[in-house]
């Protein structure tokens, strides 16, 4: 019964994820991934930079968005369709990926179901939405980012390396070669994704207490060919990213705030991993766990607030712990009686008890977090068929910008700021200062202040036509409302508000 209904629940969950890729509802970074597939479907080996009219490299051209490049090039598909195929993709190879991985864990059939609702539901009381994050309400706005296909590359790469280890995959050159190409690969496509990747495979090397000189040697062998990767990987020095540090900071701090009521849920997943670190110091998801929370903290303590994007490399090993402890005595109580038939009636008893109090824990725990995402049902579901306490926890999606492309053209510039510059490149048009950080785009700081001193109210005029000459802008959008009564020509509105104008 509590296997069909972990199946059941997690279908349901699955159903709700594929609508939403064909809604693929609008927020936070959806912009900057439209643009570099817009770039790459002109460009496939010379883009330039996806945001503004420059030509410098970028750490979004990826293999994967290569690949998104190159099948919009071919198709002739429009780039949100071709980021919907993106998004059924990432959703494909994660669930994919998660049942190999809870596969090298335990052969309990409700094993996947119960490690993807953990993963999706056990969070907090409180929704959070961030690239790299797999609680529901953010893989709703984020499955076609290249996070979520990287994370489900990770899974992937953990259950293929699990199982050379453990000699179950040959063993063989080829394989090992094979996956540090995997590790660089998932470097490239994310880069924060690519750190949880790295984290969790190194605690799958302890776990597996690796010894012997061919041991060690594969696994050398397999870390060069994935540096040969990101050394030779054309579209940008991956390197040179570790020196983009300092500009991340402050944008991530946000990611140590309210952790109770962002993360508080998972704690019923850090108390299931106690019994598993007392059975085996070396249990896989306990050394998982306490390298990311080791980096995670390290980054609070030394002010370096970017390695909070690492804390997947916490929160996943303690989501799976709590799957597996519904399950986890069942099989252990197996094994026991089929080895050595030692076990008494006494002993299974406890034992079911044991694990029917986690499956309360852990159920209780999951409605509670379900319950706070349940708002993630506003995407598929019009606004007003949902009941009124569904809908106050509704968060209404960005509106696009396709009412600007009868006169916007691929490649012209265009002013904008705030939400605007983060969504208006998506069409095909530049803005003049990025609307996301852009570590290789030498002037960035003079490009936003000279956006912040065009829209300022008394600027004037002549400034403004200096700014415009200067970037080649062809076109303003206005969202405040401070440029009525300008010189500029009024062109069109927007369903928010927004005013297109042309530059004179």
């Amino acid at each position: 019964m509590g296997r069909t209904i972990a199946q059941a629940a997690a279908a349901l969950v699955l159903v709700l994820l594929v609508l939403l890729v064909v809604r693929l509802p609008w927020a936070g970074d959806l912009g900057i991934h439209a643009a570099t597939v817009q770039r790459l479907r002109h460009s496939l080996l010379d883009p330039g930079n996806p945001l503004v009219d420059a030509d410098t490299p970028s750490p979004y051209y990826s293999p994967w968005m290569l690949v998104l490049g190159g099948t919009a090039r071919v198709t002739g598909l429009d780039v949100f369709t071709v980021l919907r195929l993106a998004g059924a993709a990432g959703l494909v190879l994660l669930v994919t990926g998660i049942w190999r991985y809870i596969r090298t864990l335990s052969a309990h059939p409700a094993a996947p179901a119960l490690a993807l609702l953990s993963l999706l539901l056990l969070w907090g009381t409180t929704p959070f939405l961030w690239s790299g994050f797999l609680g529901l309400n953010s893989l709703a706005l984020t499955v076609a980012y290249p996070s979520t296909f990287t994370l489900g590359l990770a899974f992937h790469f953990w259950a293929w390396l699990t199982g050379a280890l453990r000699g179950n995959a040959g063993g063989g050159w080829g394989v090992w070669l094979g996956l540090g190409v995997l590790w660089g690969v998932i470097l490239l496509c994310h880069q924060f994704s690519g750190v949880v990747a790295s984290v969790g495979a190194v605690a799958t090397v302890v776990a597996a207490r690796a010894s012997g000189r061919g041991v060690w040697l594969r696994l050398g062998v397999a870390v060069a060919a994935g540096v040969v990767v990101l050394w030779a990987w054309p579209y940008y020095d991956f390197f040179a990213l570790l020196r983009a540090g300092e500009g991340l900071e402050s944008v991530h701090r946000v990611l140590y705030a309210e952790p109770v009521a962002r993360y508080g849920l998972v704690l019923v997943g850090v108390a299931a991993l106690v019994p598993r670190w007392l059975r085996d110091r070396r249990d896989p998801l306990v050394v998982f766990f306490g390298l990311g929370a080791l980096v995670v903290s390290a980054g609070w303590l030394t002010g370096h607030y970017s390695w909070g994007r690492a804390l997947s490399a916490a929160l996943v090993p303690a989501q799976l712990g709590a799957a597996l402890a519904v399950v986890g005595a069942e099989r252990s109580v197996g094994a026991a009686v089929a080895g050595s038939g030692s076990v008494g009636a006494s002993g299974v008893g406890r034992r079911r008890w044991v694990r029917g109090g986690w499956a309360v824990l852990v159920g209780g725990a999951l409605l509670v977090g379900g319950w706070a995402q349940v708002g993630t049902l506003g995407y598929v579901v019009p606004r007003d068929g949902l009941p009124e306490v569904v809908e106050e926890r509704y968060r209404v999606p960005w509106a696009g910008y396709r009412w600007i492309t009868p006169w916007v053209r691929y490649g012209d510039v265009v002013m904008a700021e705030g939400r605007s510059a983060r969504q208006v490149p998506a069409y095909g048009a530049y803005t003049v200062a990025p609307g996301y950080p852009d570590f290789f785009l030498s002037d960035e700081g003079r490009r936003a202040a000279l956006t912040d001193v065009y829209f300022a109210e008394r600027t004037p005029e002549s400034v403004r036509r200096e700014v415009e000459r200067e970037f080649g802008v062809r076109w303003v959008v206005d969202r405040r409302g401070v440029l009525g009564g300008t010189a500029l020509r009024v062109v069109a509105r927007g369903p928010e508000g927004e005013v297109l104008y042309a530059v004179p």
